[in-house]
C-alpha cells in the first residue's frame, strides 16, 4: 500500500474526526450539568465491552499476579485484598465507562472525589495534582494504528499512594508490557523498589513510545515528499491533510508533558524518593526531546504543503506557458487569414492561381519564425 493509499483510508481520524470527537465530549458534558464538584459520571465514547481489572503483587521475593497473564477473572473484592497486603502493589483497570468498579477502587484507597470525577472524564489534559494521600497525574497513551495510518490516543490517569499504583485505562492494550515482564522476571532492580519507581517505569513506557509514533511519522512524511514533488495530486493534498491531523494529536498529547513532569521531578510532597527523582530526570529529557521532534515534523509537514502549493503552481504556469505560446503564434496567422478574408476584388494575389499555397507557405514561415525565437529565449 503506498502513502497515498494508506493515509487515504478513512479510518478513526478521517476529515472531520476530531471536531466530531470534540462535540462528543461537549454533549457528553450535560450529563454533569447541574451536579456538585466530585460527581462521577462517566465521559466519553460509549463503550460495549466489560471493564477488566488486573492486578501484580511483589517484593524482593515474592510475586504475584491476577487478571492478565492467566486471563482469569479477577474480583475487586480480591484485588482490595491485594492493596491491604504489605507489599507493592500495582492495580491496572482497563474500562473507565464502568464507574462502580472506578468507585470501588477509589474510595477504598481514599482517593479525593474530584480524582475520581476526572478519572472517568476521559478528555482531561495531561497534568499532576497532589494530595495528602496521594498523587494523581494524567497522560495521554498514543497507539500507531499502522492499517488506517493514523494515531489512536486516549487517556491514562495514574495515582501513586504509599505502597500502591493504580493506572485506569479507556480500553484493554497498552505499553506496559515491558514493565510487566520486568516484574514477573525480576529483571533489574523494580521488584526491590518501592511504588514511586514502579510509578516512574510506567510513565517512562509512556514517553518512550511516543518516539515508535514519531518514527511512524516520519517515515510517512519522507515517503510522502518525493510523491509530492512528482505528482502534487489531490490524493498527495488529502495526505498532507491527514498527517497535519495526527501531528495535532500527537502535540495535544505531548507538549503538556514537560510541565507534569517537572513538576513531578520537584514534587515535595514525599511520594516520590530521592532515588527516583534521578529517574525521572531523565524521562524528562526524554519528553523534551519528543517536543523538539514532534515541532520539527510539524514543520517539515507544513512545509510539505508549501511544496504542494509550488508543485502546483508551477504545474500551472507550465501550462500556461504552452497556452500562451499556441495563441501567440496563432495571432500573426489568424491576421492573415482575417486580412485575406475581406470581401475585396482588387486585394493582391487574389486571383493568382499560386496565392492560396503562397499565403500558408508565408503563414508556415512566421509560425516558423516565432518557434525559433521562443527557442532562442529558453522559453520552449
Amino acid at each position: 500500500m503506498s502513502i497515498l493509499s494508506s493515509l487515504s483510508v478513512i479510518g478513526p481520524r478521517a476529515p472531520g474526526s476530531l471536531l466530531r470527537h470534540v462535540r462528543h465530549l461537549a454533549s457528553g458534558s450535560h450529563k454533569k450539568k447541574g451536579a456538585p464538584p466530585g460527581t462521577v459520571v462517566y465521559v466519553g465514547t460509549e463503550r460495549a465491552e466489560p471493564a477488566r481489572i488486573s492486578f501484580m503483587d511483589y517484593d524482593g521475593d515474592v510475586f504475584s499476579e491476577g487478571g492478565r497473564a492467566d486471563e482469569r477473572t479477577v474480583s475487586l473484592d480480591e484485588v482490595l485484598s491485594v492493596l491491604d497486603g504489605p507489599r507493592t502493589t500495582w492495580v491496572n483497570l482497563d474500562g473507565i465507562h464502568e464507574v462502580e468498579m472506578v468507585q470501588g477502587l477509589a474510595d477504598h484507597l481514599g482517593i479525593h472525589r474530584l480524582v475520581q470525577e476526572d478519572i472517568v472524564h476521559s478528555s482531561q489534559r495531561a497534568k499532576l495534582e497532589e494530595y495528602p494521600d496521594h498523587l494523581y497525574l494524567v497522560m495521554r497513551m498514543l497507539h500507531w494504528d499502522a492499517e488506517s495510518a493514523s494515531v489512536q490516543d486516549e487517556q491514562l490517569s495514574l495515582v501513586l499512594g504509599q505502597g500502591a499504583v493504580l493506572t485506569f485505562q479507556e480500553r484493554r492494550g497498552d505499553v506496559f508490557e515491558g514493565v510487566r515482564d520486568r516484574l514477573r522476571t525480576g529483571k533489574g532492580t523494580i521488584r526491590s523498589r518501592g511504588a514511586d519507581y514502579l510509578a516512574y517505569a510506567l510513565i517512562d513506557s509512556v514517553v518512550d513510545h511516543y518516539f515508535h509514533i514519531i518514527e511512524a511519522i516520519s517515515d510517512h512524511v519522507e515517503a510522502l515528499e518525493p510523491q509530492v514533488l512528482e505528482d502534487p495530486s489531490p490524493e498527495a493534498l488529502a495526505a498532507i491533510h491527514r498527517l497535519r491531523r495526527e501531528m495535532l494529536v500527537i502535540r495535544r498529547g505531548v507538549w503538556p508533558l514537560r510541565d507534569l513532569l517537572s513538576q513531578l521531578y520537584r514534587d515535595e510532597s514525599g511520594f516520590i524518593g530521592a532515588d527516583t527523582r534521578v529517574f525521572l530526570r531523565d524521562v524528562y529529557d526524554h519528553a523534551v526531546q519528543v517536543v523538539d521532534t514532534v515541532e520539527t515534523l510539524r514543520d517539515l509537514v507544513g512545509g510539505l504543503m508549501d511544496l504542494y502549493l509550488t508543485g502546483v503552481s508551477n504545474r500551472m504556469n507550465e501550462v500556461m506557458k504552452v497556452l500562451t505560446i499556441i495563441a501567440t503564434i496563432f495571432i500573426p496567422l489568424s491576421f492573415l487569414a482575417g486580412l485575406y478574408g475581406m470581401n475585396f476584388d482588387s486585394m493582391p494575389e487574389l486571383h493568382q492561381p499560386w496565392g492560396y499555397p503562397g499565403l500558408l507557405l508565408v503563414m508556415a514561415a512566421v509560425a516558423g519564425a516565432m518557434l525559433l525565437f521562443f527557442r532562442r529565449k529558453g522559453w520552449l
